[in-house]
């Protein structure tokens, strides 16, 4: 085993907690998939120049995904060289538990690498079990074809999993080495193929793939709430960013029909799609968030037992987990995602249908024929926000919205995240951009990001403070 990091021996703590893991089977085979793995992305002209680094989280099934151990290929190193010693192995935290041995002249001294805080938020907001970076020229030349761009997009992929840095490569994250793998691989054919269309002069943003537009702005592969199809907001023209509860749908919809449904479906839906890919992903999502539960006193987190402890038992557990969520009316990912899939099933049997107030879709179709741009920016999942607007009484409204905002984007009560929708809608400056809520504290927010902010008045929503200063409106025609 490579020896301990120059600054002496790692705490006891960190080598003691897991000494059999740490020189066990799992560490050892990571250092040489890592190994191995930069080998094969140098061939693809990805980590030429030492550049580019390559991150796995070592595999023990015994130890849940969070805690478990890190594993990093060094910074100026011949990545096409590099041996299983060479790695960094580094706890689930980021702290350093064992580095390589430096190597004689001409050799550069090895060093962690610089992209280890980026690597991290992968590992700790994403919940990734590998994280690629690649230096190949494609996803460099990529966000140089227009410098004045924010976003580049070549495709509509809702669950991307990649970070452009212009002039810096990508960033590419999977739950495990081989999705990670997968799709760099996707992306870098998707980057040449952009690349080789802007030569012949051919849009690679739409599916028509006309004649490329000079006075089109460039949109992103990456951005999570633009669907293809919408192009970006004329800088002229303002957009508007609708909030559901209370603003476009009556809050005992989603209280008295949506929650009670996906609360009673839950175990139903869990036993009968237990071993499909989509449902391991929502029970991963939740094993991690429940986790991070039950470290912070969670009131109602139980702890989710291992796989092989059979399948009705983890369902157990699952279901009265989610039931709390559910009761305590929690914004977090990991249930919207879980409820998003549930609901689907009750649209598609016709179980549920959307409900929206009787002014919505006539304002709906009179901005989108003045050539403005509608999104939804909810605490539901994108999936279920979806299926709201295609199954409503009125019938398919997706027709008429450009975009889809959930809480991956961010917490709808801070102000970045509101920062983070005018990155995405491309408009000169967040003034453009209205937003019609019912819940004061998202107003304060997106006020705060520079939107234009409009209260919603609709039967069963919260009072507002006295003197709350924001305008409001009974109907959007009031508009």
């Amino acid at each position: 085993m490579a020896s301990v990091g120059v600054g002496g021996e790692a705490p006891a703590a960190e080598t003691m907690a897991s000494e059999a893991y740490l020189a066990g089977d799992a560490v050892r085979e990571a250092r040489e998939l890592v190994a191995e793995l930069c080998r094969h992305f140098y061939l693809q002209g990805w980590v030429t120049g030492t550049g580019g680094s390559i991150t796995v989280k070592a595999n023990d099934p015994a130890v849940p995904l969070a805690q478990q151990l890190i594993i990093m290929s060094p910074s100026g190193v011949q990545k096409e060289r590099m041996v299983a010693e060479d790695m960094y192995v580094m706890s689930a935290d980021g702290k350093v538990l064992s580095a390589p041995v430096a190597k004689p002249w001409p050799h550069k001294h090895p060093k962690c690498s610089d992209c280890a805080p980026l690597f991290m938020k992968s590992y700790l907001m994403r919940g990734a079990g590998a994280v690629i970076h690649s230096h190949g020229i494609e996803t460099c030349i990529a966000t140089m074809l227009d410098p004045g761009a924010k976003e580049f997009r070549i495709a509509a992929y809702p669950k991307a999993t990649a970070v452009l840095v212009r002039n810096h490569g990508i960033y590419v994250w999977g739950d495990s080495w081989i999705n990670a793998k997968t799709q760099a691989e996707c992306y870098h054919y998707l980057l040449d193929a952009a690349i080789k269309l802007h030569q012949l002069g051919i849009d690679w943003t739409t599916p028509e793939h006309g004649p490329i537009n000079s006075a089109k702005r460039l949109r992103t592969l990456l951005s999570p709430g633009i669907p293809n199809g919408c192009h970006p907001a004329d800088s002229s023209k303002q957009c508007v960013v609708l909030d559901i509860e209370g603003t476009t749908t009556p809050i005992s919809f989603v209280t008295d029909v949506m929650f009670p449904y996906a609360r009673d479906n839950v175990r139903k839906h869990l036993t009968c799609t237990y071993d499909s890919e989509e449902t391991k992903e929502d029970i991963k999502l939740l094993r991690i968030q429940v986790e991070d539960d039950l470290a912070n006193g969670i009131v109602g987190a139980t702890p989710i037992p291992r796989d092989d402890a059979g399948k009705e038992e983890v369902i157990n557990s699952l279901v009265a987990n989610v039931e709390s969520m559910i009761k305590a009316d929690r914004k977090i990912t990991s249930l919207k995602q879980l409820q998003g899939h549930i609901w689907r099933t009750g649209f598609e049997r016709k179980e549920l249908q959307g409900v929206v107030f009787e002014d919505v879709p006539e304002a709906l179709k009179n901005w989108h024929s003045s050539g403005t741009k509608v999104y939804i920016y909810s605490s539901g999942s994108r999936e279920a926000q979806k299926l709201l607007f295609g199954h409503t009484t009125y019938g398919d409204l997706r027709q008429f919205l450009c975009g889809f905002f959930d809480t991956t984007t961010g917490n709808k009560r801070e102000a970045r995240s509101y920062f983070e929708i005018s990155q995405s809608l491309g408009v000169d400056k967040p003034s453009q951009i209205l937003f019609i809520t019912d819940v004061f504290q998202e107003a304060i927010a997106a006020k705060s990001a520079g939107f234009e902010v409009i209260i919603s008045i609709r039967p069963g929503n919260a009072p507002l403070p006295e003197n709350h200063g924001f305008r409001t409106v009974n109907f959007f025609s009031e508009i």
